[in-house]
């Protein structure tokens, strides 16, 4: 089997096996200075950000949004301070690191995954204790992390959903991004980083309180806030591509979806995320729940693979009601009770085109 075959295989390609074909379009057609340790100039870096040409190859954007945020993120990565990404949940902080990192570095599975059992030694390094006890400290012994990887090879490690961790873990970051550098006592040495070497992490304003980020931490990164989409188009927009991304890359035998369900979805996201109806005439209570523009994106999938699966393969109504009730009702008693008055108080007196759509979720709701 080729490697090419291969790929088609894997459950969920990186950015950098997905976009193969416009990075190496890029690279090759890039006239910019290119830092050290970089793939590309800090130039090609936003075109595959934000979409655009690289001789005759079209880059797809990456991330819609605020043109300037993203150029303010890949400045900081040119300096040798380390980027911070916050922002609601579903503000594609994660997909923008990921891609950030493919383009400049080649590689973005450095990863740390924050969680209340993230300890110190996945910040630092930790040892193989078969080794270690055969043979004491040895080099060989030794296990690096992700952050001391990239300092080795001059890259870009990430740290995902940081807040996530306890303080002394996050402040284990603190003298590595101060003296760019790792003391290994055990073994009498230092590993110092490579130029190119940089950290992207990102933050969840839902932890916010959980383990807060000390003010010496913080002062170590160039805090970038990622909002959500401003507009109801922008945002269509957004799960309109990452829905038939992900639609070609699973193979979903179903119609990508129409217009009318993307906006009806976005709409209903909007307005229980914001507590208001669009045209602000009319407050909402709020479900539990994230609804964010990746939780949109989810839903619109798993309602096309119910409609391939178990349907004619066209979205209907009774599958877009499947897909709203597991996505809005999590904490099933308040939860409930705020998606039914938002079906009787707004979806209910919405006119023609909305009433297939409302009967199906009442059904379900009840």
């Amino acid at each position: 089997m080729s490697n090419q075959e291969s790929l088609h295989e894997v459950l969920r390609q990186s950015a950098e096996q997905l976009y193969a074909h416009e990075l190496e379009a890029l690279r090759q057609n890039d006239t910019g200075r290119v830092p050290a340790g970089w793939q590309m100039s800090p130039q090609a870096v936003l075109t595959f950000i934000i979409g655009g040409k690289a001789g005759n190859t079209e880059i797809t954007p990456k991330y819609i949004g605020n043109r300037r945020l993203v150029e303010m993120a890949i400045a900081t990565l040119v300096t040798d301070r380390a980027l911070l990404l916050i922002g609601e949940p579903g503000t594609a902080k994660s997909w923008l690191s990921e891609n950030l990192t493919a383009a400049i570095y080649g590689h973005s599975g450095l990863v740390v995954q924050g969680t209340a059992g993230t300890t110190e030694e996945h910040v630092r390094y930790s040892w193989n204790y078969a080794m270690l006890l055969a043979n004491g400290p040895t080099p060989e012994a030794l296990v690096q992390s992700p952050i001391m990887r990239a300092m080795e090879a001059g890259g870009i490690a990430r740290f995902e959903e940081i807040s996530r961790c306890a303080s002394e873990v996050q402040d284990a970051l603190i003298s590595i991004l101060s003296e760019k550098t790792i003391s290994v006592p055990e073994l009498g040495k230092e590993m110092n980083a490579r130029k190119g070497f940089s950290i992207i992490a990102t933050a969840n304003t839902r932890d916010r309180g959980v383990n807060e980020m000390s003010a010496a931490l913080k002062r170590r990164f160039n805090i970038i806030v990622l909002p959500a989409p401003d507009s109801i188009e922008t945002e269509i927009e957004i799960v309109r591509k990452r829905v038939g991304e992900i639609a070609s890359a699973y193979d979903l035998q179903a119609a990508v979806p129409a217009e009318e369900a993307l906006h009806k979805v976005v709409t209903i996201f909007r307005e229980l995320r914001s507590g208001m109806t669009l045209d602000k005439k009319d407050k909402l209570k709020s479900p539990a729940g994230v609804i964010s523009t990746a939780e949109a994106i989810s839903l619109l999938t798993n309602s096309m693979a119910l409609a391939a699966s178990f349907g004619s393969g066209e979205l209907t109504d009774e599958d877009l009601a499947a897909g709203l009730q597991g996505a809005i009702v999590k904490d099933d008693d308040k939860d409930r009770i705020v998606w039914k008055e938002y079906l009787d108080n707004v979806m209910k007196k919405r006119g023609a085109q909305w009433q297939g759509l409302y009967h199906a979720c009442k059904e379900i709701n009840q």
